[in-house]
C-alpha cells in the first residue's frame, strides 16, 4: 500500500467519522481517531504523521517501545524541538510484569483488565509520576479466549480499581465477539460507563466504527482502513 494510498484512507475514515458523528448528532471533535499501527513500520506510519494524524495505537508494549521513541525523535528533530503532539495508546492486552514500561511510554492504556495489572499499574503510576489515561476493557461477550472484565463483575472492579488501587479510570473499552452484531456490546458498554460515572468509551475498529458513534464512542481504533491489511499477525 503506497503511502499516498495510506494518506487516502485516512482522508476517508475522518470523512466517515464525520458523517456518523452528523447522523448521530453529535460533535465531531468528540470522537478520536486512533490509528493501529501494529505491525507496521516507521515507513508506514511516518506518511500518516505527515497527513495529522496524531494519535497512535499498539499492541504489544515491546514493540512499540522498539518503534516509537525513535519515530517521535525523528518528529521532534523535524518540528525543531517543539511537542510533536504525538500520542501513543495501548490497546492490546498488558502484562503486569510490563506495567513499569507500559506507563513511561504510552499516553493511554486501554486494557485494564484484572486486580493484579491495576495494583502494578498503580504502583508504577506513583513512581513515576506519569498519569497515562485509564479504560477498563469489558469481555461484552463473555469469549473465554479474549481479555476483559465480565460485565456482571465490571461494577465491583471499577469501585476496586478507585478505592483499593486509587487509580483514575477514565472510561471503558470493548471487542464485540466477531460474528456478533455489535450495537448490543456497545449500547451495553455505554450502559456499564454511564452508571459508573464515565465519560470515555474506546469502541469500534475498522468494520464498526460508524456504529460504535451511534452509541457514544469517544475513541475508535482503526488500522486495516488506515494501513491496510497486514501482512504479518502478530
Amino acid at each position: 500500500m503506497e503511502s499516498m494510498t495510506r494518506a487516502d484512507g485516512l482522508a476517508a475514515v475522518r470523512e466517515e467519522i464525520a458523517r456518523a458523528c452528523r447522523d448521530a448528532g453529535r460533535d465531531p471533535s468528540s470522537v478520536a481517531l486512533v490509528a493501529i499501527s501494529k505491525t507496521f513500520g516507521a515507513e508506514a506510519i511516518e506518511p500518516v504523521i505527515a497527513a495529522g494524524q496524531r494519535v497512535f495505537g499498539e499492541n504489544r508494549v515491546q514493540e512499540a517501545k522498539a518503534k516509537w521513541p525513535p519515530l517521535i525523535e525523528r518528529q521532534k528533530g523535524r518540528q525543531k524541538g517543539r511537542d510533536d503532539g504525538l500520542e501513543l495508546h495501548l490497546v492490546g492486552p498488558l502484562q503486569s510484569n510490563k506495567a513499569r514500561e507500559a506507563v513511561a511510554l504510552f499516553d493511554a492504556i486501554h486494557s485494564v483488565d484484572r486486580p493484579s495489572l491495576a495494583e502494578a499499574l498503580a504502583k508504577e503510576i506513583v513512581s513515576q509520576g506519569r498519569r497515562p489515561v485509564l479504560f477498563v476493557e469489558i469481555n461484552t461477550g463473555a469469549e473465554p479466549q479474549k481479555a476483559g472484565i465480565p460485565p456482571p463483575e465490571a461494577d465491583a472492579f471499577l469501585s476496586a480499581c478507585r478505592e483499593r488501587y486509587g487509580l483514575g479510570i477514565s472510561g471503558l473499552m470493548c471487542i464485540p465477539p466477531q460474528h456478533e452484531a455489535p450495537a448490543p456490546h456497545f449500547a451495553l458498554t455505554a450502559k456499564i460507563a454511564s452508571r459508573n460515572g464515565l465519560k470515555l468509551l474506546s469502541m469500534g475498529m475498522s468494520a464498526d466504527f460508524p456504529i460504535a458513534i451511534a452509541f457514544g464512542a469517544t475513541h475508535v481504533r482503526v488500522g486495516t482502513a488506515i494501513f491496510g491489511t497486514r501482512a504479518i499477525s502478530r
